[in-house]
């Protein structure tokens, strides 16, 4: 929880490499990173770039000389196991005073994709800066931190549900539910739209995404399941800190009636 409530969106760093202890702690972290989704992410360090302070961030990343790509083939929750993946590694940068900020509508994909080396058949919808924060922020940091509204939340009533959407979850003390739901709430998301509805339900956490209506319509994939990835990465943390018992999978038939905007994508058996 402490990681997750200190993991924020560093825009503006310091223009120096990474020390080789931090580089070598990234690699190795990232030979043994995993999701409860079984499915392959590949993540490339993109550090022997040319000009990597001119590349294509659309003036949002300033200073930063390193970066990490990510990419999975397309295929059944690839998006999700990508998020999970790469929010895992962000909260990971946290713990070592790394800043990283997630990039997934705003880089050119071009100017990356050949460092990247992607195959066909393979998703590349995100990248972070890694780097030292830089204690002076940009005026651009400033502002697409106003525009983003980052730190402002939906409550968690809206969010999380008991039985049907109609009942909201009960927000209690001392209720380790709770506080896993409350970790999924603090979670980044792309424009801050926090697309995730949870439904607790019959001995299972159920995922159902809230889509914004044409807000992936300029990428060839659903991006907002990148953030449901996010979510489901701070829910199990926070289940695998706690001792909670539990396995992720999808079930036949959603236990709540789908409509156009909200759609199940996989349950937390609990």
């Amino acid at each position: 929880m402490k990681l997750i409530e200190q993991r924020k969106s560093v825009r503006t760093y310091e223009q120096r490499p990474l020390s080789e202890e931090d580089r070598k702690e990234i690699r190795d972290f990232l030979k043994s990173s995993e999701n409860p989704f079984r499915v392959k992410v590949e993540f490339r360090f993109l550090e022997s770039l040319e000009n990597t302070t001119n590349l294509g961030t659309y003036g949002v990343i300033k200073g930063a000389t390193s970066y990490l790509g990510a990419m999975v083939k397309d295929g059944p929750l690839a998006l999700e196991a990508l998020g999970y993946e790469m929010e895992r590694l962000m909260l990971f940068l946290v713990s070592k005073n790394i800043g990283t900020c997630w990039l997934g509508g705003t880089f050119k994909r071009e100017d990356f994709k050949e460092a990247m080396v992607v195959p066909e058949g393979y998703l590349f919808p995100a990248i972070t800066p890694v780097g030292y924060e830089k204690e002076e922020k940009s005026l651009t940091d400033r502002l697409v931190r106003f525009i983003a509204k980052g730190n402002q939340r939906k409550p968690f009533e809206e969010l999380f549900f008991q039985d049907s959407f109609e009942t909201s979850y009960p927000k209690e003390d001392n209720d380790l539910l709770s506080d896993l739901l409350e970790m999924v709430r603090l979670g980044p998301s792309a424009s801050n739209k926090q697309p995730w509805r949870l439904l607790v339900k019959n001995q299972g956490v159920h995922f159902y995404e809230k889509k914004t209506p044409k807000y992936s319509d300029a990428f060839p994939y659903d991006i907002q399941r990148l953030d449901l990835g996010i979510a489901a990465c701070h829910f199990h943390l926070g289940a695998i800190a706690h001792d909670l018992k539990g396995e992720f999978l999808v079930l036949e038939s959603s236990p709540q009636e789908e409509s156009e905007n909200m759609k199940y994508l996989f349950t937390y058996r609990l």
